[in-house]
C-alpha cells in the first residue's frame, strides 16, 4: 500500500494513547495501525505550504520568500514577548495577528525529558503538549493575550529550561516530578502584570504515547541527505516516528516535503 502527499505535522487525538494521523490532500493514514510494520519513506520533491510552488523549503514548511513575508512566520511566533497586536501595531498583517495574539494564552510546565516552560494558545491544549512529546503537563497562568504570556515565559525561563532534550525524550530517559510543586516554586517570578492570572488549582495532565519499544540510542533521518529510508515502525512520540534500528524521523522539520510512503 502506498500513500503520496506533502508532509504537514501529524494530527493528533488524545485517547488512552495518542492517536496519530498523516493527512494528505486526498487520503489519510492512521499511523497507530501500522506499528510493527515495515514502512518506506521516499522524498520526491518540495512544495511550499504557502505558495504551493516547488521551491526548496527554508523552514516551517515555507520557501524563503514566504517565510520572510507571511504573518504565520513572524518573529512573535517564536518569541511571543514581541507580540504587538494588543497595541494595535502591525508586524506583517494586523488582522491575522489580532486573530491569533488577542486570544487566551497559557504559560505551562511540560515534562518530556526535563521540565520546561512554554507558551501556547489555550485552544491548542493538549495538542501543543502532545507535539512536544510531554508525558505530563500543567498550566501556570492563563492570560488574555500572547504578549502577557510571552513576558511571563521570559521571566520564568531564567529559572527553568525552555528547551526539550529530544534525544532523552525519544529514548524515554525521563524524570517524573510533581509539576504542581514545580509550579509553586516559580510563582514568585511571574511578572506583576500576570500575577492575577496564576492558576493555583489546575491538575496536571498525563499523556501516553503509542511506543512498542524505545531505542537505547537515536539517530535522526534527514531526507535532504538520505532521500530514501525503510524500517520497522516501533513508536510515535511528539512529532517523531521511531524505528527499530534507532532511526527517528521528525515530521515537523520535514513539512513541505512531498513523499511517497509505502507499507510493506
Amino acid at each position: 500500500m502506498r500513500y503520496e502527499g506533502v508532509l504537514r505535522k501529524m494530527k493528533t487525538e488524545l485517547q488512552k494513547e495518542v492517536e496519530y494521523y498523516l493527512i494528505f490532500e486526498s487520503d489519510f493514514l492512521n499511523l497507530n495501525q501500522i506499528l510493527d510494520k515495515t514502512i518506506s519513506i521516499n522524498f520526491l520533491r518540495y512544495q511550499c505550504l504557502n505558495c504551493g510552488l516547488e521551491k526548496k523549503i527554508f523552514t516551517q514548511g515555507f520557501c524563503y520568500d514566504c517565510y520572510t513575508s507571511v504573518p504565520q512566520a513572524g518573529d512573535w511566533i517564536m518569541n511571543p514577548e514581541l507580540s504587538k497586536a494588543h497595541l494595535d501595531i502591525e508586524d506583517r498583517d494586523l488582522e491575522y495577528e489580532k486573530a491569533v495574539q488577542l486570544k487566551p494564552h497559557v504559560v505551562y510546565l511540560a515534562n518530556s525529558s526535563n521540565v520546561k516552560v512554554g507558551v501556547t494558545r489555550k485552544s491548542q491544549i493538549p495538542t501543543r503538549w502532545i507535539d512536544q512529546g510531554a508525558h505530563e503537563a500543567i498550566e501556570i497562568v492563563e492570560v488574555p493575550n500572547r504578549y502577557l504570556a510571552g513576558i511571563t515565559e521570559v521571566a520564568l525561563k531564567a529559572h527553568v529550561s525552555d528547551k526539550t532534550n529530544w534525544r532523552r525524550m525519544l529514548t524515554n530517559d525521563i524524570k517524573d516530578l510533581n509539576l504542581a510543586e514545580e509550579r509553586e516554586k516559580l510563582k514568585e517570578f511571574i511578572p506583576e502584570e500576570a500575577k492575577e492570572y496564576y492558576l493555583a488549582n489546575n491538575k496536571e495532565l498525563e499523556i501516553k504515547f503509542p511506543v512498542l519499544k524505545f531505542p537505547p540510542k537515536v539517530k535522526s533521518l534527514n531526507l535532504t541527505k538520505a532521500p530514501f529510508y525503510q524500517g520497522v515502525l516501533k513508536g510515535i512520540k511528539g512529532q517523531y516516528l521511531i524505528f527499530e534500528d534507532g532511526t527517528v524521523f521528525n515530521i515537523r522539520s520535514h513539512e513541505g516535503f512531498v513523499v511517497e510512503i509505502g507499507i510493506l
